[in-house]
């Protein structure tokens, strides 16, 4: 069964997510039995030959999906994922209906969306039947502004959307948090969170949440998300490097 299957049936689904353009840590983590991993390609320090790169190391690990986060919501940068061998795309700052649903169009082929035909690394996996592709293309949007967050059950119940997924630093700050982790607004960010999962729940699509720790992705998929990212390469190399230093100080 397909990532994209897994997410259509609101299935557990767990990630990783990478930020650095190191294929050789990317295809260690694609081994370890994640079920996709997703390269960022908005935040993260990837460029288009990076992104190429970082998918064929995951399909080198053998054991996990390959997502991409986009920069933004334009087709040539959705298109160019798809057809570099992404199984799906995250896209950010959706604010509306509209602006889901040009994301699918970006996402789908003719006559249901204007994705351009060029599957140049897609086609090897996913086949170029663009019916084919149309099926197993995951469309996430992500809920992390004022506006997406007002307007998530509209964004839900867009057809051919995949799924929603919460980008929590963003929408804290968004909700009136003075930086991504202000406690001042813990109950605003647990109701906001709580209603895109209730709403993703309703229209019956896939709810997700990044989160900083496989302790975290487990409480939220507890909570009622169906698949959590664990994020990130750069920051965890980071903290368990600092770890060993005042472990050995």
């Amino acid at each position: 069964m397909t990532i994209t299957e897994r997410l259509r049936r609101r299935d557990t689904v767990l990630g990783y997510w990478v930020t650095l353009d190191s294929p050789i840590s990317t295809e260690r983590i694609g081994r370890l039995g994640y079920d996709y991993v997703c390269l960022d390609l908005q935040h993260g320090l990837i460029g288009y030959e990076g992104m190429v790169r970082g998918l064929m190391a995951i399909d080198a690990g053998g054991s996990a999906a390959g997502l991409v986060r986009v920069g933004a919501n334009d087709p040539g940068l959705i298109g160019r994922a798809l057809d570099a061998g992404a199984y799906g795309v995250i896209v950010p700052l959706i604010d509306t209906a509209d602006d889901a649903a040009r994301a699918v169009a970006a996402a789908t082929y003719p006559p249901g969306g204007i994705r351009s035909y060029g599957p140049m690394r897609s086609a090897l996996r996913i086949g170029p039947v663009p019916a084919d592709a149309d099926r197993a293309v995951a469309t996430l949007a992500m809920i992390e502004t004022a506006g997406g967050l007002a307007n998530v059950e509209a964004i839900c119940a867009v057809p051919g959307l995949t799924g929603v997924y919460v980008g929590p630093s963003d929408l804290r700050i968004a909700i009136g948090g003075a930086h991504p982790a202000d406690p001042a607004v813990d109950d605003e960010f647990e109701a906001a969170v709580a209603r895109v999962a209730a709403a993703a729940a309703a229209a019956g699509i896939a709810a997700g949440i990044h989160t900083p720790s496989g302790a975290e992705a487990a409480r939220r998929l507890a909570q009622g998300f169906t698949f959590a990212s664990v994020a990130s390469d750069l920051v965890q190399l980071e903290n368990v490097a600092a770890g060993h230093l005042r472990d050995a100080r």
